[in-house]
């Protein structure tokens, strides 16, 4: 082992304290921590082993006012010899006389057995040979490897999935996945839309950073995780009726939204789903922002906007369009008017780049704002776009399909980081446009006012050596771009006109509206939300930022948020590409290129079956891992409770999958008992185990059981990350005399929704068993 302190702590007092400094680990009976010390199978090592055998008053072993209390270093050997417990709490001394050996018996503790780390071979693997999801990895390897004793009822996430880390609104795509896979649309648009009110619109235009993420690219292509989205998306929108509803009760506040682009109506969407009453004002003709204004409706048709801005009219926010904000409507009037108010103005604004000529070009959210006056030959043969993000290739990809013989973009970064997606770029040159990455602009080519051209020089570096922006150029190495009309997409600023001296929020040293953490500005309850607070973005950043906005704006308001929240991302998940080697993503049918045209969009989306078998390849990224623990099915069955130094926990509620803990227990928290109530008249419970030998081997299955009450039980364990509570097998026994059929019902029911690996098939069966058996032992 490698070298740590040891504390021998005197009280519970002093071993929190120890805990709480970080690296340290509980040591009672050992039996668990010292393999995982010798093996070194954690990223991280202790730095401090504390010692709670030698606090005084935790081993023993006691009934009190109908209670039976159990110190938490109680040994399991005397558990599993008292009398008392033998008698009255069978289950959990058979559950005791089950774990591993005599002499591991006389060093185990009740409480290190059900605090103990999950059973796993790569999460065993000494040197920490395999950082698995549960050590903060990015995969579970049983997913592609040796799986034999793993779950059989599906993984559980005990963290975000990179795909999900890399979503700047953290969608959890493997749940919605998952849903999908079972044919259940509907919980897959819950899932969502916890997180993204308007899938059907990101479905098109967002960059898909989670892609890139997908553990699917080490057998392949990722999953198409945008395209399955926009299906999604377009089912909502389809039945919008059922998920743009108004809230079933009212708050009596009232807001408003100044801005209606991505940022605004995410934030319309979480305050009016929680109650409030929502207006949201737009300079503009229509809500949408970008989304209706800037992205090309090739990319987004603007009907798909208008029918989302109608359903959240459906739901009851109110929208007025063509009001500027320090014009037509004073902000400290909105103060007044309503009991908070959101910022979202976005970035419309035209930024200075200092180029010579400069007065010469054309902003490019200009020319896709006002694309109808570009048309009937305007707009030249010639053009250059400057800007290498995803704005730039739609100014460039619309300048051709308005009719110009040649398109040229340039941009300051290398291919390589070129801000712009993959996709975008494959598009732009399928269309014949040329891209000449890692060039920037010297100065525009001009006679008498008209422009003939741009000059361009390499761009040898992008950053200074702390990593600012710092564009360094070679003046030697320039060459010339011959253009009749020059489109500049580098970039926009947000238009803060409606501030003054009247009315004034703190800015960002970047001139952007300054937020906290809530997302509230300088001024009391006023918030802001989306480019206005962090500049250009994508689409799903603003409407993560939204979010965020409307949840500080419903603890201002003192209004519960937690209807817009809900995901059970504890749901056990199944992935269907079990022993995938090498795939490739689903495509969806595209236009012909000579087809193509700036009205019509260019690709069409994917059918519900084609978006089904697409979520089959999601990995799901989940922990396969059991939980081993014999002690725990039978502290379930039997309704224990679990106390801490800090509180008190239902056995069922204490065991989770998390990293890389199996327990809900903070960092300084510490068992000190275990409480079972004594059993009801007529109760009697029973344990069984299977394993591969009788001593020391872990359970490949176990169950414990409790009948003869008005509130049976059956819990079971080694068959998914965390103990199983078998409700749909209580309900079968409930109110009914144990027999050979009940029991054998009784264990079908148990696994009816198992979701096992080819290789686990066979514990199917054994659960079964195991439940049939311990329902007859018990009676």
């Amino acid at each position: 082992m490698k070298p740590f302190y040891h504390t021998n702590a005197v009280t519970l007092q002093e071993a929190s304290a120890a805990l709480s400094q970080g690296q340290a680990n509980i040591i009672a009976g050992g039996t668990d921590l010292l393999g995982t010390l010798k093996d070194n199978i954690l990223p991280i090592y202790p730095k401090n082993v504390v010692n709670i055998k030698s606090i005084p008053g935790l081993d023993y072993i006691k009934e009190e006012n109908g209670t039976l209390k159990i110190g938490a270093t109680t040994r399991l050997s005397d558990l599993a010899e008292n009398e008392t417990v033998l008698s009255k709490y069978t289950a959990l001394a058979q559950a005791a006389k089950a774990v591993s050996s005599p002499h591991l018996r006389d060093m185990s503790t009740i409480a290190g057995n059900i605090a103990q780390l999950p059973r796993c071979w790569y999460f065993r693997k000494a040197e920490n040979r395999f950082e698995c999801l549960r050590k903060g990895g990015d995969e579970c390897y049983a997913m592609q490897g040796d799986n034999r004793y793993h779950s059989v009822l599906g993984g559980v996430k005990p963290a975000a999935t990179p795909c999900q880390q890399e979503c700047p609104a953290a969608t959890d795509i493997p749940a919605y996945q998952a849903q999908i896979r079972k044919g259940n649309w509907d919980a897959a648009a819950k899932i969502i839309m916890n997180v993204n009110p308007m899938p059907m619109l990101t479905g098109r235009v967002c960059a898909h950073p989670c892609q890139t993420k997908c553990n699917q690219c080490s057998f392949g292509d990722p999953v198409y995780i945008n395209g399955v989205e926009r299906t999604l998306g377009d089912y909502i929108l389809d039945n919008a009726e059922k998920f743009y509803t108004a809230p079933k009760t009212e708050t009596g506040k009232s807001v408003a939204i100044v801005g209606g682009g991505p940022a605004g109506l995410s934030a319309a969407y979480y305050l009016r789903k929680a109650g409030n009453k929502v207006t949201v004002y737009d300079v503009k003709d229509e809500a949408g922002g970008m989304l209706m204004y800037a992205i090309p409706a090739y990319r987004l048709p603007k009907e798909l906007v208008r029918k989302f801005i109608k359903a959240l009219e459906g739901m009851g926010i109110q929208f007025k369009t063509g009001q500027k904000i320090g014009a037509d409507v004073q902000p400290e009037d909105l103060e007044k008017q309503y009991d908070s108010v959101c910022y979202s103005t976005g970035t419309w604004k035209r930024p200075v780049a200092g180029l010579a000529g400069e007065e010469l070009t054309t902003f490019g959210l200009d020319f896709l704002t006002e694309v109808t006056k570009w048309m009937d030959g305007k707009l030249g043969s010639e053009v250059f776009v400057m800007g290498g993000g995803n704005v730039a290739m739609d100014v460039a990809i619309t300048a051709k399909r308005l009719g110009a013989k040649k398109v040229t973009l340039a941009c300051l970064e290398t291919r390589e980081i070129m801000p712009a997606s993959i996709e975008e770029i494959a598009r732009a040159e399928e269309e014949g446009i040329v891209v000449m990455p890692a060039w920037g602009m010297s100065r525009v080519v001009e006679e008498n006012g008209v422009v003939r051209g741009m000059e361009l020089k390499r761009c040898v570096s992008l950053r200074d050596e702390q990593g600012r922006f710092s564009p360094k150029y070679d003046e030697n190495e320039k060459t010339v771009v011959t253009a009749e009309n020059i489109l500049m997409a580098i970039g926009q600023s947000v238009d803060l006109s409606f501030l003054d001296d009247k009315y004034q929020v703190q800015l960002s040293p970047r001139g952007l509206i300054d937020i906290n953490d809530q997302a509230q500005t300088s001024r009391k309850g006023v918030y802001a939300a989306g480019d206005a607070t962090t500049g250009p973005g994508t689409v799903i950043r603003a409407i993560a930022n939204g979010h965020a906005a409307a949840n500080g704006m419903a603890r201002y308001l003192g209004v519960d948020s937690s209807a817009s929240e809900y995901c059970d991302c504890s749901e056990y998940l199944k992935s269907d590409a079990e022993g995938v080697t090498r795939t490739e993503m689903m495509k969806l049918r595209e236009v012909k290129l000579e087809e193509r045209s700036i009205n019509v969009e260019d690709a069409f989306t994917a059918s519900k079956e084609e978006a089904t078998a697409e979520a089959q390849r999601c990995l799901t990224c989940s922990c396969y891992a059991v939980h081993p623990s014999d002690i725990a099915p039978a502290l379930i069955a039997l309704d224990a409770k679990i106390v801490t130094n800090t509180r008190v926990i239902d056995a069922e509620d204490f065991f989770t999958v998390k990293i890389p803990s199996s327990t809900v227990l903070s960092i300084d928290e510490i068992i000190t008992e275990i409480q079972v109530p004594a059993p009801a008249a007529g109760e009697k419970s029973a344990f069984i185990k299977f394993a591969f030998r009788k001593s020391i081997d872990f359970p490949i299955v176990n169950c414990a059981v409790k009948i003869g009450g008005a509130s049976p039980r059956v819990a079971l364990n080694a068959i998914a990350p965390k103990p199983f509570r078998a409700y749909a097998a209580e309900d079968v026994i409930a109110g009914k005399k144990i027999d050979e059929s009940v029991a054998e019902a009784a264990g079908a029911a148990a696994v009816a929704e198992a979701q096992p690996f080819e290789s686990t098939k066979y514990k199917i069966q054994l659960a079964k068993t195991m439940v049939k058996r311990a329902l007859l032992a018990a009676k």
